[in-house]
């Protein structure tokens, strides 16, 4: 049986490892091994924290949204209760972007979530 050279396809398949790890320091852009090593480990966190970056909104959020809450007297469970309770649908994002942005709008919104916990 003839000898079969996988020369072609394992340079092709280097050249694509080496390609993504352009940038690396030492020799992690340089030999096939470490690079394969690194490359993998990249691609690894890259998964796990486009997952972890919807966490971390979230939580900026509720930061931005607590403080505000704060500072309009309420809690950020209070304020998310009375909300609630008023019947008033808005989701984390743009509540964080109301506190930051427009405060006499967020300090309405807290009003109307006060109100209906007191009653």
């Amino acid at each position: 049986m003839a000898r079969v050279k996988g020369g072609f396809v394992t340079r092709r398949r280097h050249k694509k490892v080496l390609k993504l790890a352009r940038g690396y320091f030492g020799s992690k852009h340089r030999l096939f091994r470490t690079a394969n090593q690194q490359v993998m480990k990249s691609l690894l966190y890259a998964y796990r924290d486009r997952r972890r970056k919807k966490r971390d909104f979230r939580r900026l959020w509720v930061t931005r949204i607590n403080a505000a809450a704060r500072i309009n007297g309420l809690s950020y469970s209070k304020f998310m209760f009375g909300l609630k309770l008023a019947g008033i649908d808005v989701n984390r994002k743009m509540l964080a972007d109301l506190a930051v942005t427009d405060a006499k709008a967020f300090s309405d919104l807290a009003l109307a979530a006060k109100q209906k916990i007191t009653v």
